[in-house]
C-alpha cells in the first residue's frame, strides 16, 4: 500500500482543510470559539485520522480511524451548512466545500471496502 500522503483522498482532505481554514477567516470575531474553532478541528481531524491509522500498522486500526475521519466530515458538511444559515458563507462557497467533501466521502468509502477486502 502506498504511503497516507500518496493517497489522493489524503491530499484532497488537506486542500478541503486548508480551505475551510481560509474561509473561516472571515467569520464573525465572536465565532473564534464556536462554530470557526469547530468547523477547523473537524477539518484537521479529517486527513490526521487517516495518517494516525495508517501508522498504526493495523488494518483493523486503519478501517477504525477512517471511519473517525468520515464522522469528522459529516460534522464539516453540517457546520458548512450552519455558517451558510448563519450568512458566512455564500452558496456557492457553500456548494463547493460540499462537493469536495462529498467526494472525499466516496473516496474514504471506496478504500475502507477495500482494506476490509484483505
Amino acid at each position: 500500500m502506498k504511503m497516507y500522503r500518496d493517497l489522493l483522498v489524503w491530499q484532497k482532505s488537506m486542500a478541503l482543510f486548508t480551505e475551510i481554514y481560509r474561509l473561516s477567516k472571515s467569520f464573525p470575531k465572536d465565532e473564534t470559539y464556536g462554530l470557526t474553532s469547530q468547523m477547523r478541528r473537524c477539518a484537521v481531524s479529517i486527513p490526521s485520522n487517516m495518517a494516525e491509522g495508517y501508522g498504526r500498522n493495523s488494518t483493523n486500526d486503519y478501517i477504525r480511524f477512517l471511519r473517525v475521519a468520515v464522522g469528522s466530515l459529516y460534522e464539516l458538511q453540517t457546520q458548512i451548512e450552519i455558517a451558510l444559515n448563519l450568512r458566512y458563507l455564500s452558496k456557492s462557497a457553500l456548494s463547493k466545500l460540499y462537493e469536495s467533501s462529498r467526494e472525499i466521502e466516496g473516496m474514504l468509502s471506496s478504500l475502507t471496502k477495500k482494506l476490509n477486502a484483505r
